[in-house]
């Protein structure tokens, strides 16, 4: 095992809502597939990078007080600019991190989860 996290979930209500969001926050590009009838978006990855997908169903409600998990931006200025244009809002940051991890920011998505982005040094 190369990682410990391999595939997460983003619950979202709106699907079209939430594609647009991400796509116009992270420049996100998805692959639409219904899976034991959720509805998934599957972020575009390469293996084996580890993948994702924004889900809609009746098991998946979104959330602030989850597990957080943090996005890859390559500018999380940029980024952040979007956040709110898009429907979302800013919940903290950026801050930069010591010992070279980066500069992370937590926003909260067009459906209400609490989403980290994370720019690498």
């Amino acid at each position: 095992m190369s990682t410990l996290i391999n595939w997460f979930e983003i619950p979202v209500t709106d699907m079209a809502r939430a594609v647009a969001f991400y796509q116009r926050v992270l420049n996100a590009e998805f692959r639409r597939e219904t899976i034991a009838g959720v509805e998934n978006a599957v972020f575009s990855y390469s293996q084996p990078a580890t993948g994702g997908s924004l889900v809609k169903g009746e098991r998946f409600v979104p959330s602030e007080t989850g597990a957080v998990i943090y996005l890859y931006t390559p500018d999380i200025v940029k980024a952040l600019q979007q956040v709110e244009v898009a429907g979302g809002r800013l919940d903290f940051g950026p801050q930069v991190l010591p010992y070279d991890i980066g500069t992370i920011a937590l926003m909260i998505d067009s459906e209400g989860n609490r989403v980290g982005l994370h720019q690498p040094v």
